[in-house]
């Protein structure tokens, strides 16, 4: 791997935020999954659980419920009191509309996906009819007197379930008429409690609903007659989540971090009779679970803690690969720091601010392993906040440190910096062109001399930098009849060479000069996490969510042959079994046949030159010992040089051809600035 000088960050004070719902769709196979900022992102359960897709937080957006519809269409509402329908391709917000009642707590999709029902604060279900282009108000179920904070439809859409304070109501979905109504018992551990909270209800198509509450209690009713057939007390909190999957196996979330497994069984081995048995705990968060989903194959959990925990069942999963493997997502899958190279400075994105250090130095030397003292501790330049609700999209800062763009919903901000010794001074750039709003991915050229920017309509934009502002931009214009946002862009060293992937798996080469379309890198099955340009060679580096890299020669416009025999040989299957997605690429300056990509967990050198390892070689190659002779150093090696040193990483660089930076964001880091989390009384205290 070589030796080098590490820059080991640790100051990106960023913390996610907490996951507030999630909503799986069986047809896509994917999982929505929205946050207490407002953010909403995507996840492609088929393609390695990468999160192909996100839509950007908003301050007055507070998500309380979150479904998908009409298979495709992904519905959101808060307590603003909108439902927001979400444009998938164009990643922004189609419409927003009022629904009239107060702050919404609820929302379902009736299962043939043509109706929308919302609870709300004034106690009101409202119906909506969804249309091919919006949604449109159909009629109000009979007023509750309180807050609708849980909604389920019966399986053949005939009634709704709706879960309140202190008690469960059941309409006929048709007259809107509410038929029946089941009270609650107050009762917790013997002391009457004030209220009780309906957090989660499930409807099952015999009739039977399913309840969860403030008081930690999981209850079965009989929806025809009202009587409570089963209670389960789980919990010494509050049971805040219910999700359940082909009516035989449910599963909850509590307030305690506690995620319980039901599954329907039979009372005996010869009996026809079922009933609903726990199977199984797991506490995989450290904090409360606010959403639960249940796809086929794994529970899917999410809250406080801001983890994204994917628990496989393994009774279900058939190849007993990464799918049969716990996943905990805690970052997000697109890069938050960028780096000015030539003035060793690192742009920290925020959600609603940026912040610029330059990174300290040190005089002193040592040996490989040495942590050296700093002579010059790192710099807090720039403090930059955006003012409004929104959220930053994305952000950049040029490879010399003049520059700085970034980009919310509805606003693009671009910056001139100026340094005179340690004196900083920040020029905004005016009257920047309103269709440059809502960029979804902002690049510099090696020079700083252009400004790349890709919209969320498909189009790129090429703005030449001066010294005073910009030059009117010029643009690629995306393929006739297709609306595609482009989230991954890269552009040569030269500057000759632009390639962007959008949201599906197709990558573009464009030539900068003559701004035309230049080739199409063969389609591949899954999405594209990260991709390059090396220097001279013109080669481009795609890295896919199913841990494969190719390299595509833009001149010639096919593969190299180095890719083709990794492809006729394949990777080792450690390599293929990792669960993060590689997020970033970069190259040697002075190493052509050197590729350094890294994921959160671990950063790899390639070496081209040597062979590729078998399943039968160690993939984390360790060094021989120093009294190894050379035949059995030669006889280890191979192309990965892998580092499990440092992690979680958030960004890996070299800011030349002897210094890398590497930017960890430790987990119990985060986790320190969380809330506290509901104290559970160990055994014996």
């Amino acid at each position: 791997m070589g030796e080098f000088n590490v820059h080991r960050v640790r100051f990106f004070n960023y913390v996610p935020s907490g996951i507030r719902c999630v909503a799986y769709n069986n047809q896509s196979n994917r999982l929505a999954v929205s946050r207490t900022d407002g953010t909403v992102e995507i996840y492609n359960l088929s393609a390695n659980y990468f999160q192909e897709k996100f839509f950007p937080g908003h301050e007055s957006r507070a998500t309380e419920a979150l479904c998908w519809a009409k298979g495709q269409r992904l519905f959101s509402a808060g307590l603003n009191g909108e439902i927001i329908e979400y444009d998938l391709q164009a990643l922004t917000i189609k419409y927003a509309v009022d629904a009239f009642g107060g702050p919404i707590w609820s929302m379902a999709a009736s299962p043939s996906g043509s109706q929308l029902l919302v609870g709300c604060e004034d106690g009101s279900v409202k119906l909506f009819q969804i249309t091919p282009d919006k949604i449109q108000f159909e009629r109000n179920f009979d007023r509750q007197k309180s807050r609708i904070l849980s909604l389920s439809w019966h399986p053949a859409g005939t009634h709704v379930a709706a879960g309140s304070i202190d008690y469960i109501s059941v309409f006929d979905s048709k007259s809107g008429s509410a038929i029946g109504k089941m009270l609650v018992d107050r009762q917790y551990m013997g002391v009457s409690k004030r209220k009780c909270i309906i957090w989660g209800v499930a409807f099952l198509s015999d009739g039977t609903v399913i309840s969860v509450d403030s008081a930690g209690k999981v209850q079965i009713w009989d929806s025809a007659t009202g009587t409570l057939m089963k209670n389960h007390l789980v919990s010494n909190a509050d049971v805040q989540s219910i999700a359940v999957s082909q009516e035989d196996s449910f599963v909850v979330g509590t307030a305690e971090g506690t995620v319980f497994h039901f599954q329907l069984v039979s009372v005996t081995s010869s009996s026809s009779e079922k009933q609903w048995v726990r199977t199984k705990p797991f506490q995989h968060h450290t904090h409360g679970v606010r959403a639960v989903a249940h796809s086929p194959t794994a529970l899917i959990s999410g809250g406080t803690d801001t983890h994204l925990v994917i628990r496989p069942l393994m009774e279900k999963v058939e190849v007993k690969n990464y799918d049969a493997a716990l996943r905990k997502i805690t970052f997000p899958h697109r890069r938050l720091v960028s780096c000015a190279k030539k003035k060793q400075l690192l742009l920290f994105q925020f959600a609603h601010h940026l912040e610029l250090w330059r990174l300290g130095s040190t005089v002193a030397t040592g040996k490989n392993g040495d942590t050296l003292p700093l002579s010059k501790n790192a710099d807090h330049l720039l403090h930059l906040k955006t003012k409004g609700p929104e959220n930053i999209i994305c952000s950049c800062i040029s490879p010399c440190g003049g520059w700085i763009a970034c980009s919310t919903a509805s606003r693009f901000f671009l910056y001139r910096l100026n340094y005179e010794h340690d004196n900083i001074s920040l020029q905004r750039v005016s009257k920047m062109p309103v269709f440059l709003r809502s960029a979804l991915q902002i690049l510099f050229s090696e020079d700083s001399t252009k400004l790349f920017v890709a919209s969320n309509q498909g189009s790129l934009r090429v703005i030449r930098l001066q010294e005073g502002g910009f030059t009117h931009p010029r643009a690629f214009q995306p393929q006739s009849g297709t609306v595609q946002s482009m989230c991954l862009l890269a552009v040569s060293p030269d500057g000759n060479w632009l390639a962007a992937s959008g949201s599906s798996a197709g990558v573009h080469v464009y030539n900068v000069k003559q701004l035309k379309l230049h080739c199409t890198v063969p389609a591949y099955n899954f999405p594209v996490t990260a991709l390059a340009i090396a220097p001279n060679t013109n080669n481009l580096v795609i890295a896919h969510s199913d841990q494969q890299v190719f390299e595509y020669s833009i001149p010639d416009k096919q593969y190299t042959e180095w890719s083709r025999t990794v492809q006729k040989q394949g990777f080792h299957h450690l390599w293929l079994q990792r669960d993060t997605p590689i997020t970033h690429i970069s190259f040697h300056p002075k190493r052509p046949m050197h590729i350094l990509l890294h994921d959160t967990y671990m950063f790899c050198l390639i070496d081209k030159s040597l062979p590729l390892p078998n399943d039968k070689t160690l993939l984390y190659n360790p060094l021989p010992p120093t009294n190894e002779s050379d035949v059995i150093r030669r006889r280890t090696a191979h192309a990965f040089k892998i580092s499990k040193k440092y992690k979680p990483l958030l960004f890996v660089d070299l800011l030349d051809e002897k210094t890398l930076v590497a930017v960890e964001r430790p987990l119990d880091d985060i986790v320190a600035q969380l809330p506290p989390p509901i104290k559970k009384k160990k055994f014996g205290t």
